[in-house]
């Protein structure tokens, strides 16, 4: 996968909207992990002042997340885990591969976290997200404020779930480039799942019934090429309208409420990032700069390098 400049950025080096992390030695061992850090904290110099990193926590066993790449539930995790700076693993499942997370936790699902030193294993992107954050090993608690419960934005991405289905889902199979897609079963698999507007899911999957046995797999392949081959003009420039709106919303380039980063920019980031597999996209400056950095901060590439 090819990714943006701003994406390999180390996080030793300033990307401008974030703080670095004070050196410092940190004692990691197969207990707890004790360190004379400050907890994460947002900067109290200005309303929006950047998010300051905590030292590098690295497990001898460090944790795993199986997840698809363009999954925004996988990217939550993989997001908070990158803003904790605790250092883990990523597994990238195919998305055909039923095996691996049914051995794992008994069903096909992502993301999966792993604690291999404890023999641990939970699925649910927010449930572990707090589960890190309540384990002293992986740093001080409350490092990502709890969400605000932000009406207006969940709205906002209400408002956009069909314009963006339209436009993302073929090009997640188009690229082949996602790791999840690499090999044809995995993206016939996808599009065997995943209905294109206006279909319903039940329309689309059916039911297992003979009275609604779904939608022929030839059609579905139809259908997700003529999307691809479509002109995009018209969806882009709804799309970039509705960009400027989010814009607005957003509190500032460094997190979306006003009060420091939260679970809010957490869930947001996490779908806002497949908008970047999207050619051509008109970014308003301040939310441009928003996906630029918290890319950085949470050390999760965007897709600029692959849009189609």
């Amino acid at each position: 996968m090819k990714l943006g400049l701003t994406t390999l950025l180390l996080a030793a080096v300033s990307v401008g909207a974030f703080a670095p992390a004070a050196k410092e030695t940190v004692s990691v061992c197969r207990g707890y992990h004790h360190s004379s850090a400050t907890a994460l904290s947002m900067s109290s110099a200005t309303e929006t002042a950047p998010f300051v990193q905590g030292p590098r926590i690295i497990r001898d066993e460090l944790p795993i997340v199986y997840v698809y790449d363009h999954c925004p539930f996988c990217v939550r995790v993989r997001l908070a885990l990158g803003i904790m700076n605790v250092k883990h693993n990523v597994n990238f499942l195919g998305n055909d591969d039923i095996p691996t997370p049914t051995k794992l936790c008994g069903k096909k699902i992502a993301p999966i976290f792993e604690i291999p030193e404890d023999d641990f294993i939970m699925t649910e992107s927010l449930d572990i997200i707090e589960k890190v954050d309540q384990d002293e090993r992986f740093g001080a608690s409350g490092q990502i404020l709890p969400a605000t419960g932000r009406s207006d934005i969940k709205a906002w991405q209400k408002s956009v779930q069909v314009l963006l289905r339209t436009l993302q889902r073929p090009r997640y199979v188009a690229t082949g480039l996602l790791p999840e897609f690499q090999q044809l079963d995995g993206r016939h698999a996808f599009i065997k799942n995943h209905q294109l507007p206006p279909y319903e899911k039940p329309e689309w999957k059916g039911d297992g019934t003979d009275e609604n046995p779904g939608m022929p797999m030839d059609e579905k392949l139809k259908l997700y090429a003529e999307a691809m081959a479509k002109d995009p003009a018209p969806l882009l420039e709804d799309l970039n309208s509705k960009l400027i709106e989010l814009d607005d919303l957003v509190y500032s380039e460094n997190y979306c409420s006003e009060g420091g980063l939260s679970m809010d920019d957490v869930d947001l980031w996490a779908r806002l990032r497949s908008i970047t597999i999207i050619k051509d996209v008109e970014w308003p400056t301040k939310l441009r700069a928003y996906m630029d950095n918290l890319s950085a901060l949470g050390d999760v590439p965007l897709y600029d390098e692959m849009a189609l």
